[in-house]
């Protein structure tokens, strides 16, 4: 019963700490070999999954979640988010199912699950309503989504490193 409240505990205080923009709060509850896979990014592995939530999480995403439903080691949550895609500022509704798999106090494998082509008929518009259910389309999507973190990484590796470092170092 402990440790279902242990896995309970870590991913609600994971999934306040986004609601609150607050990356830092969310990756001190990863294990540094943490494992990621969504439908936008693929598989990233450590350095990208911190670099990714440290690109993507920021205040003004309105971020709802429900209850976090454990079952041995593994959390779901199901959660929303609302908020202006900038390249086009068209509004979306990002409704996902996240897993996460707990480890030693820590999160070390991480899902999420939504439908690419709902959030590309709202995020791009028009082509992804029309093609973004074909594999060409989700490539460039995937493509492009990596290629993002790829830069956002390079511009921010010092800190990104020392932040991870301190993070390993303080346990948090």
């Amino acid at each position: 019963m402990e440790e279902r409240l242990k896995a309970q505990e870590i991913a609600s205080e994971f999934y306040k700490a986004f609601a609150a923009a607050n990356p830092e709060g969310m990756l001190h509850l990863y294990d540094p070999n943490i494992t990621f896979s969504d439908p936008v990014f693929g598989i990233l592995k450590a350095e990208q999954v911190f670099a990714m939530w440290r690109m993507l999480v920021r205040p003004g995403v309105d971020i709802r979640f429900s209850e976090p439903k454990v079952s041995g080691d593994r959390v779901i949550v199901a959660w929303e988010a609302r908020y202006t895609y900038t390249p086009t500022g068209r509004k979306v509704l990002n409704k996902v199912k996240a897993a996460m798999t707990i480890k030693d106090g820590k999160n070390y494998r991480a899902s999420r699950h939504g439908s690419l082509w709902r959030w590309s008929a709202q995020a791009p518009g028009a082509t992804g309503y029309l093609l973004g259910w074909s594999p060409v389309v989700k490539r460039k999507i995937h493509s492009m989504a990596n290629a993002r973190l790829r830069v956002f990484m390079e511009k921010n590796a010092g800190v990104i490193n020392f932040a991870n470092f301190i993070s390993v170092i303080t346990g948090q």
